[in-house]
């Protein structure tokens, strides 16, 4: 297949976002029959309409969503190109793009990204916060160095990505002061009926926990379900129930959410991966967090 002419799809997206050719032409400033020429070829080429007839206007067909899709994450990243290029500064910097699966308790990213923050080497850490499948698909193109989930990648011929596991950190139940004086004594068996807030079940860590609950025959009151662990803490540090946290944390859930630990959930543990693109040479940053991350995971006793 002839390769693509980034020109024939830039004039093709300038069209679709104006949806004019005539005002396409007048911000590019080049003439209505050249934009029409190019859009034509990339059309022939593609084997697709890309646009119909409206009206005055021109409306994407269904190929044309399709490919303009492709052409705002092109565009996109070309646009982020220009800008690292002009803020790289020194070639002492070193960035670290991580993205943060929204399921991911955010002290526990804190305490894992701390590793490459304290590098010898000036590192700039960019983080951005997202649903699983969102932040591959960042990684694949490159947007992102590396994913911090709980679980590992998909088997998937056509994504170039692997998983290194950063750790398995022991997973206790935390709760505000007057919740855990409440429900310590006794505990597990002090849970039934106890308020309980939960990650959904997207969540790896969910499906552990009811395991854990159904064995110990303990039926507590689910109170509240969580996609974003950011906000399931917040509830539990208002005092609403009783949440999940890693036991190795408990001095930061302490001090930050005012919450301390009920107990440990025998045989519950938050799986952390690091998923970062398939290269023969790999970013050091993510090299660092690797190697550090087994010290991260080991959690004190409760």
């Amino acid at each position: 297949m002839t390769p693509l002419n980034f020109k024939h799809l830039h004039y093709f997206w300038v069209v679709a976002q104006e949806g004019s050719i005539t005002r396409a032409a007048e911000r590019l400033g080049v003439a209505v029959q050249t934009i029409s020429g190019q859009l034509s070829l990339l059309e022939r080429q593609l084997g697709k309409a890309l646009f119909n007839s409206q009206g005055r206007g021109l409306v994407l067909s269904e190929a044309g969503r399709v490919a303009q899709g492709y052409a705002d994450q092109i565009f996109q990243l070309g646009d982020a190109l220009v800008d690292a290029v002009e803020n790289s500064g020194s070639e002492s910097t070193l960035r670290l793009r991580a993205g943060i699966s929204d399921g991911i308790p955010k002290l526990l990213a804190y305490r894992l990204l701390s590793t490459v923050t304290s590098m010898p080497t000036d590192v700039r850490l960019i983080c951005d916060e997202g649903e699983f499948d969102a932040l591959l698909a960042d990684l694949a193109l490159h947007r992102l160095d590396v994913v911090l989930t709980d679980r590992a990648a998909p088997v998937n011929a056509n994504l170039k990505v692997f998983s290194t596991p950063l750790g398995d950190f022991s997973t206790g139940l935390f709760a505000a002061p007057e919740l855990a004086e409440r429900y310590r004594p006794e505990f597990p068996q002090s849970l039934n009926g106890a308020p309980l807030l939960l990650p959904t079940r997207h969540n790896a860590l969910r499906g552990r926990i009811d395991r854990w609950l159904e064995n110990a025959n303990i039926h507590p009151k689910i109170v509240g379900e969580f996609e974003d662990s950011a906000l399931l803490t917040t509830f539990g540090r208002g005092g609403l129930g009783i949440f999940p946290a890693p036991l190795a944390l408990a001095e930061q859930v302490a001090s930050q959410l005012q919450a301390v630990p009920l107990g440990a959930m025998t045989g519950v543990s938050e799986h952390i991966f690091a998923i970062s693109n398939e290269r023969r040479i790999r970013h050091p940053a993510v090299e660092a967090l690797c190697a550090a991350a087994p010290q991260a995971a080991i959690a004190p006793g409760v």
